[in-house]
């Protein structure tokens, strides 16, 4: 299971290495692409479905599953780490990302969030400011299951 937040850099080369802890993990063939808050997603190669749930099993003339395979895949590429867990970032995705120095990766139970540092501790605040919210909300969800 992928948890847990560490900081990383980004190089002049455009480089990101993946902390060991995650690279044990999801190996090292990777996908990167951009995710719904403006970070990226890393999945393992063989985990690359997590990238379609939601939309796996709809039908094609359903545009809403199009358009997010689209935002997902479309957008994806393959990465190879090297011999120190390095890989470079394209230039879309760190743009899309607002990647320019530091980094945090954050592990997602089956996936791993890359954030611009600044990004991330701005996100975080404003889910600390909404966590409560957040947390009846998906209490209230699962109620509503509970009773059908």
């Amino acid at each position: 299971m992928l948890i847990g937040q560490y900081e990383g850099k980004i190089t002049e080369k455009h480089q990101v290495a993946l902390p060991k802890k995650f690279r044990e993990v999801l190996g090292d063939t990777l996908i990167v692409t951009k995710g719904l808050d403006n970070h990226l997603i890393v999945v393992s190669e063989s985990g690359w479905q997590t990238l379609l749930e939601g939309t796996d099993g709809k039908p094609f003339t359903d545009k809403s599953s199009r358009e997010m395979q689209r935002f997902l895949l479309g957008n994806a590429t393959m990465v190879e780490l090297d011999s120190k867990g390095r890989c470079v970032i394209p230039e879309f995705l760190r743009s899309y990302a607002g990647i320019k120095g530091d980094i945090i990766f954050a592990g997602i139970q089956r996936f791993v969030e890359v954030w611009d540092k600044n990004a991330w501790e701005k996100h975080q605040q404003e889910l600390a400011g909404n966590i409560n919210y957040i947390a009846e909300k998906l209490s209230n969800v699962s109620a509503q299951k509970d009773t059908e």
